[in-house]
């Protein structure tokens, strides 16, 4: 009994302590670890100054090998948006800091919000922006940044020289980043440094990379470890995820990339909207799908496809739990009917069944348009693509709504361009049967999901109703509320050029 009191009276104690140990040892609930302690797996940096010594990530520049300008190692895994970063570092001369939300200008150099650090007595706590509006907040300042760039005063988090009192000289202490909306809060060991409310909107930054500097100068060293990643829940929106596939077609087809960052910017006019795009495959982000409210899968499917992969069926099955919403575009329709195939049915209410359904290239003529939310603001309209159908679908269509649907030709029935060729006997059978191209379904766990066979041909996103469709079901599967004229965007000729895979080598 004596033991117990003495250990619930000291649990208040060790929740206010914050120290390098407290951090290595606890795994606070929904943070993620962005560092191996054993390599830079995940992170990008000149060799030359960067390197993991003693399990620690190491920044270090000499006499005989010094920066000519501030260099970074760059978390290449993800971007961050709204968060809360912890970490512990180290320094021993010199300047550093952590680079958030911020630009990748090229050759290890990035331009954006920094949480400061240095050797000194001066900047570390302060509120900056590297090769932007400079200081925003000084230690000690809560600041409000207005229309003009200018920072304004508008409280104290206590005197400079006692925050600076706190603070470790070549030791380890402990770094908090906090960013939500336009709201930033730094801390280190505890303690709450700076405060900005950033009101300018076309300097802010919503979304960027995470990185960490060796300033330039005098011979320096600097360490990190424990960095944690914790995604908070964006303030009035709702975050969706993008996770693009990887390069498997002739240029202008299957752009699983250049599409996502289409699409992406499409939503970035949306102002409930928060997006995250994950290029080349599966995210290697452990906080990729933390906090989503609904997902787009725009990748290579069938027996490869990732979904199926390691531990991503279980993981996106949690999700789905939840009441996530599940977009799957093209290829990513189709699953293995033994694994994927129960869960699709489950998730986005059907999917392509190899053998059974089919896969032409044909002209959908898209006469009619059903009253549901996807649909708002898209007319009829006729385009060429690789669109599926004769999909496996829920038995009784239970809870299935069609949003496209067209009737395929009786020398499309034949399959000639489908892979593998036709014709299939079930499919010609089926002759003047109109056809389901996309679908939406309502689950029982509140979620939503959306299967869209459309995408193969990466010019048709800049069709208003084909890019609409697609949007608008982003919209829908998040709980968002999509406009009467649904969500509307504009894409140039130049645009869709943009972002293109590299085209394969010629053997």
């Amino acid at each position: 009994m004596t033991k117990r009191i003495l250990i619930l009276c000291l649990m208040p104690l060790l929740a206010g302590s914050f120290s390098a140990s407290s951090l290595a040892a606890e795994d606070p609930a929904g943070f993620k670890s962005l560092f191996n302690g054993q390599d830079l797996s995940g992170w990008d940096g000149n060799p030359k100054f960067w390197s993991v010594k003693d399990g620690v990530i190491t920044g270090q520049t000499t006499a005989d090998n010094p920066t000519q300008g501030n260099t970074f190692l760059i978390w290449r895994n993800g971007t961050v948006e709204d968060f809360e970063l912890r970490l512990s570092y180290r320094i021993v001369g010199g300047n550093s800091g952590i680079q958030y939300r911020s630009r990748d200008i090229g050759n290890w150099v990035a331009g954006g919000y920094q949480a400061d650090f240095e050797a000194g007595k001066m900047f570390s706590g302060i509120v900056y922006e590297e090769k932007g509006r400079g200081v925003l907040a000084k230690r000690g300042e809560k600041t409000v940044v207005g229309a003009d760039g200018k920072p304004k005063v508008v409280g104290s988090l206590g005197q400079s020289d006692e925050i600076q009192a706190a603070i470790k000289n070549e030791d380890w202490n402990d770094y908090v980043v906090v960013a939500l909306g336009n709201h930033l809060v730094h801390k280190i060991n505890g303690r709450v440094t700076s405060e900005v409310t950033d009101e300018q909107p076309e300097k802010r930054s919503a979304s960027g990379i995470l990185g960490l500097q060796l300033h330039a100068g005098p011979p320096m060293l600097v360490q990190f470890k424990n960095i944690q990643l914790k995604r908070l829940k964006p303030e009035g929106k709702k975050r969706m995820v993008l996770v693009a596939g990887t390069p498997s077609h002739a240029a202008g087809d299957h752009e699983f990339n250049a599409g996502s960052l289409l699409l992406k910017r499409c939503l970035d006019g949306q102002p409930a909207v928060q997006s995250s795009v994950y290029l080349n495959g599966w995210p290697k982000d452990p906080t990729a799908f933390d906090g989503a409210d609904t997902i787009l899968l725009f990748m290579d499917g069938g027996a490869k496809h990732p979904v199926i992969q390691e531990d991503h069926l279980q993981q996106i099955g949690q999700l789905m739990k939840k009441g996530t919403g599940l977009v799957c575009a093209h290829y990513a329709v189709e699953v293995p009917k033994e694994k994927g195939g129960p869960e699709f049915l489950q998730w986005i209410g059907g999917y392509y069944e190899h053998l059974f359904s089919t896969n032409p290239h044909w002209d959908a003529d898209i006469k009619s348009l059903p009253k549901h939310p996807i649909a708002r603001g898209v007319t009829p309209f006729k385009i060429r693509d690789e669109w599926y159908y004769n999909m496996r679908f829920r038995p009784g269509m239970k809870d299935v709504t069609p949003i496209l649907v067209a009737k395929p030709s009786d020398q499309d029935r034949q399959g000639k361009t489908s892979s593998p060729r036709g014709p299939y006997p079930h499919i010609v059978a089926a002759k003047g049967r109109d056809e389901i191209l996309m679908w939406a379904v309502e689950r029982p766990d509140k979620g939503r999901g959306v299967g869209f066979t459309g995408g193969h041909t990466h010019k048709n996103w800049g069709n208003e109703n084909f890019r609409k469709l697609l949007l608008n079901a982003l919209l829908w599967t998040a709980h968002l509320e999509v406009p009467a004229g649904g969500v509307q965007s504009s894409v140039t000729a130049e645009e869709l050029q943009m972002n293109l895979d590299p085209k394969p080598q010629q053997k």
